[in-house]
Parts: C-alpha cells; sequence; structure tokens
C-alpha cells in the first residue's frame, strides 16, 4: 500500500492514533429474564466499566426464541492499562465491576471478552475531509472514522465524502 502514496500522505496516516478498550458480551438462554428497567447505561464513576447495554432491548428484538445478551465496553484508560494482560485476568475484572454495577444479573451461559486495540479514534487525519486519494488509475481511496471523528455522524460524514470523491471516476 505505501507504494502507491507519497510521503505526505504516508505521514498523514501515520499520524492518526486510537484508544483501546475491552468490550465483554454476556448470552444469556432464552427466556432469562435481565431485571434492569433501562436497555443501555452509560456509567460515569467507575474506572473500569463504561457502557452496558442489553442488546436484544436496544436493537428493539426482544423475542422468545432467542436469549438476551449483555454488552459491556471498558473505559480507555482501564483498556489502555490492561492492553497487553491475559484476557481471563481481563474478564474477571470486568465481571466484578459489573456484579457491582448490576447485582441483580443472572448468570449468563457463555461469556466473550474482546481486546478492542483500535475502538475510538482520538487524533484523525489532519485537514481532510473524510477521506483521502491515494490512488487514481486504479482508483484507491480511503475513508472512515480515522479521516474524520468517531461517532455515527462521523461515520456518514465520511461515506458522503467517499461517494463524492467517487463521483468523477464513474
Amino acid at each position: 500500500l505505501f507504494t502507491v502514496i507519497n510521503e505526505s500522505q504516508k505521514q498523514q496516516l501515520e499520524s492518526v492514533s486510537y484508544s483501546s478498550r475491552y468490550a465483554l458480551g454476556l448470552f444469556y438462554e432464552a427466556g432469562t429474564g435481565i431485571g434492569v428497567p433501562w436497555a443501555a447505561r452509560y456509567i460515569a464513576d467507575n474506572p473500569c466499566v463504561r457502557f452496558i447495554s442489553i442488546d436484544n432491548k436496544k436493537r428493539n428484538i426482544e423475542s422468545p426464541e432467542i436469549g438476551p445478551s449483555v454488552v459491556v465496553h471498558t473505559t480507555v484508560a482501564f483498556g489502555s492499562e490492561h492492553l497487553d494482560s491475559d484476557p481471563e485476568e481481563v474478564q474477571q475484572i470486568i465481571l466484578s465491576h459489573l456484579q457491582r454495577i448490576v447485582p441483580s444479573l443472572p448468570k449468563p451461559s457463555s461469556i466473550k471478552c474482546q481486546r478492542w486495540r483500535y475502538s475510538q479514534v482520538t487524533r484523525a487525519v489532519p485537514n481532510c475531509p473524510g477521506q483521502m486519494i491515494l490512488h487514481t488509475q486504479p482508483l484507491l481511496i480511503c475513508g472512515g472514522d480515522g479521516f474524520i471523528r468517531s461517532n455515527f455522524d462521523g461515520c456518514i460524514e465520511s461515506a458522503m465524502s467517499l461517494a463524492e470523491a467517487v463521483k468523477p471516476h464513474l
């Protein structure tokens, strides 16, 4: 890839940085009740857990055939501190914090702990309109939140910018 881009583009791309965190999924058998009155919750005052969602509630797909799932995201600080830690140990730490925050959670039938090394953009490509044309023949364009900012609006803005960049080449 670096053979088709110029030195300035290479420096811009290398300047992008991301935060890291962990995501924990708790999966339950169909019919299990998750006794909380919310679908998603932002946790402001915990050193480990930042966000919890009852995923099927959040997506509005509650069904008697499909078991519920709970998704937990850690704080950026926790993710950075434990980036190279043993995933089993990290899982236990997250579970212990989660238990204190939501003591009513039933025991899941399975758990998946995922390290998310590139979670959110902390520094996007500078002076970039949501995309970067790396090569014109053949056309090679990069886009995404690394070219603008990490949120839904940033992703949409990048997609629109990508579409506009492709139009003259159609």
